[in-house]
């Protein structure tokens, strides 16, 4: 038996510890839903502009949603890829924002 003095000074570390524990298990996890999900969002934009068409402030509209839809897949692959897949993954969508960034720049003003 274990002195309640003893009891409550340890558990709250036991506690911690628990969740510690369990955090990278929950954390891949997430991951690797949360990835599935950006390599979709990243198909579907790419769709999105070879399906582009009409007039420009639709093509910029288009290009917007991709710029912004590159920058939230980058945060998913930055925070849960590692190694040479995360820096190959990551090159791909932060070059295709920065193109089409430009692209809006130049292209879209007042649209």
């Amino acid at each position: 038996m274990i002195p309640m003095d003893v009891k409550a000074k340890w558990a709250p570390a036991a506690i911690a510890g628990l969740v510690l524990s369990l955090t990278p298990a929950r954390a891949d996890v997430t991951c690797a839903r949360d990835v599935l999900v950006a390599n979709s969002m990243q198909r579907q934009a790419i769709d999105q502009l070879e399906q582009a068409d009409g007039d420009d402030a639709n093509r910029c509209r288009v290009w917007r949603r991709h710029v912004e839809t590159m920058r939230r897949v980058a945060s998913v692959y930055g925070r849960c890829l590692s190694g040479a897949e995360r820096a190959a993954k990551l090159a791909e969508v932060q070059t295709s924002e920065k193109d089409f960034s430009g692209i809006i720049r130049t292209r879209c003003r007042g649209l």
